[in-house]
């Protein structure tokens, strides 16, 4: 499971997950988007990787299902997006199978997700919609 240099593989999928209707309602506002233009992406990359080292990386992570929060982070709100929010999501939508540990790819591929839906969402990337809060 390795990130390709090319993302339009990775946004043809965050275009398919985007279409479906609990999928496509989360969007950076407010205090997330401030904090996703302030902290810049190298950080907010270094927090997907450490939120997801402790919250979906085990074989069996802790309340798996509703371990992440819907606002608080820019991560938790595209990990909501991208279906990366849980193991079962995972595995639904990105064919990584629940029960064992992420592989160090597939913990670089969870973060690139949500790191390439962040960037789209702030630069009105691909699948970006015109409406703006």
């Amino acid at each position: 499971m390795s990130v390709s240099p090319d993302p339009r593989p990775l946004d043809r999928r965050l275009d398919a997950i985007a279409r479906q209707p609990f999928r496509a309602k989360f969007r950076l506002r407010g205090r997330e988007r401030v904090t996703a233009e302030t902290k810049g992406p190298a950080t907010i990359r270094w927090h997907a990787y450490d939120l997801i080292a402790r919250r979906l990386a085990p074989a069996a992570p802790y309340k798996d299902g509703k371990q992440t929060p819907y606002r608080g982070h820019p991560v938790f709100v595209a990990q909501h997006a991208t279906a990366t929010c849980c193991r079962g999501c995972l595995s639904r939508w990105h064919g990584i199978p629940q029960g064992h540990r992420l592989t160090r790819a597939e913990h670089l591929y969870v973060v690139e997700v949500i790191c390439r839906w962040i960037e789209r969402e702030l630069t009105g990337g691909p699948g970006e919609t015109s409406e703006r809060e």
